[in-house]
């Protein structure tokens, strides 16, 4: 008999076409979901009686009740290595398998820079006015050379967006916790403190991974310290930022504008005040959604059920 797999999260309906799920045919009884669950409740009903299940990134929440909820589940697929809405512990203790997946490049390098481009130049604002007929150029853009970039995060891919703003004429500084001058140095960039970091700054880019430590890690005070003419850029996550202080400094224009693709609460529901504001660009976390990244996920979620169903579970997490 088949097993039931659940394939979650595939808004743009990609899933069995980005990848070659032949090999699995006779095994699996495959169920894609294009739409997101609500809430703990909804994916409970949805995935109930599935013997494996698919999730892409953090768009679904596996906590200890919905998986404790889920008794028939055996194994929990996630692309990439780490998932921050997965109980691991609860995972092991009912002897779920975890799996992971690789990635490709660092898309999200490019949407950064993309972010920062549209908050300075506005292309996309004047190429929906051009194609609504409106009278002929009205923005003055700002160019991003001679620019300070400060980085919060200098990891793989704060270093990438770090690399591409240098190319761009920008000065780069960084900043983190734990982050060390030799760091710095070996990529190029200048250390800052925190304090140096906000002040003076002229865009600010977030490239940090969300913990407990980094949970709310920027709040107002930092808000307070970026010049009126500053733009916030995140596309790590939501949370990192307070977003009751960044909507205060965007409404007051405290700062100049944010380029948000990652929220608190994920998808951003309609009636949200960061979707009225126009000193804001904000896109639906679509940081790591391309197409070769997609191809890497799904091609290795086929690859992680097919040695589970050997016994030799690979890219284990849990």
């Amino acid at each position: 008999m088949a097993l039931r797999c659940a394939i979650l999260d595939d808004y743009q309906n990609v899933a069995l076409t980005l990848a070659d799920w032949t090999p699995l045919r006779g095994a699996l009884d495959v169920t894609v979901f294009n739409a997101p669950l609500a809430d703990s409740a909804a994916a409970i009903a949805a995935l109930e009686g599935f013997d494996i299940v698919c999730a892409m990134r953090e768009r679904t929440a596996f906590s200890r009740a919905v998986l404790s909820a889920l008794p028939g589940l055996k194994l929990l697929i996630t692309s990439g290595l780490r998932n921050a809405a997965i109980d691991l512990d609860a995972a092991r203790e009912r002897g779920v398998v975890v799996c992971g997946t690789g990635s490709v490049g660092n898309p999200t390098a490019g949407l950064t820079i993309g972010l920062m481009l549209e908050l300075t130049r506005r292309i996309g604002f004047e190429n929906a006015r051009m194609k609504a007929g409106e009278s002929w150029q009205v923005t003055v853009g700002e160019d991003l050379e001679g620019k300070t970039l400060g980085i919060v995060g200098l990891g793989r891919l704060g270093q990438k967006v770090a690399a591409v703003a240098k190319a761009l004429g920008m000065d780069v500084k960084a900043w983190s916790t734990n982050l060390a001058p030799e760091t710095c140095e070996a990529a190029g960039v200048a250390y800052a403190t925190r304090e140096d970091l906000f002040a003076t700054a002229d865009v600010i880019s977030i490239h940090l991974v969300l913990s407990e430590r980094s949970r709310g890690l920027i709040g107002r005070a930092d808000l307070a310290r970026m010049k009126p003419s500053s733009y916030l850029v995140n596309t790590a996550r939501g949370p990192i930022v307070d977003e009751a202080a960044l909507l205060e400094a965007l409404r007051e224009r405290r700062i100049a504008g944010a380029g948000l693709d990652t929220f608190a609460l994920e998808p951003l529901p309609r009636d949200h005040p960061l979707r009225t504001l126009d000193n804001v660009v904000l896109t639906p976390h679509l940081g790591y959604v391309t197409a070769e990244n997609y191809r890497r996920f799904y091609g290795d979620m086929v690859d992680d059920i097919a040695a589970w169903l050997k016994g030799e579970p690979v890219r284990r997490i849990a």
